[in-house]
Parts: structure tokens; sequence; C-alpha cells
């Protein structure tokens, strides 16, 4: 398989997990009521950290660690390191 078609793929690749992750983070926004979460209270006040919040970037992070892993995994095959 020649570079152009593995840039391509791995494009691809990227987009379907990004895809995947922000409608996975929406969806648990969408269905996770606002109300409900967690405090975290210091000494000079509280903060309301709400769940559907936690959600979604959890989400986004995981988009992100996905995508950092295939890039990773590809300068790998392109140095001719092969598992």
């Amino acid at each position: 398989m020649n570079i152009l078609a593995q840039t391509l793929q791995l494009a691809i690749r990227i987009a379907i997990v990004w895809s995947g992750g922000f409608i996975f983070a929406v969806s648990i926004r969408a269905a996770l009521p606002e109300k409900l979460g967690f405090n975290i209270t210091t000494q000079q006040s509280t903060l309301f950290v709400p769940f559907d919040r936690v959600g979604f970037w959890t989400c986004v992070l995981a988009a992100l660690t996905v995508t950092g892993l295939v890039v990773i995994r590809a300068m790998i095959a392109d140095l001719g390191l092969r598992p």
C-alpha cells in the first residue's frame, strides 16, 4: 500500500473516531439531567459539576486519546517497525 492510501485510511479512521466520540458525547449530555452531579468543596466555595459535562468531556478526551494512538502507530509504521 502506498503512502497516499495509508494517509487517506488514517484520515478516515480519525474522522470516524471523532464523529463517533461527539455523537456519543452529545447523547450522554442529552440523556443525563443537568441537576444531577457532584460537589467539589474547598475552603472558600463549593463547585457543582454536573454528570452531563463530565460525560461529554470524557468522550472528547477518549477521542483525543484514540487519535493520538492512531497517529503514533502510523508514525511507528513509517519508521519500519512492525509488531
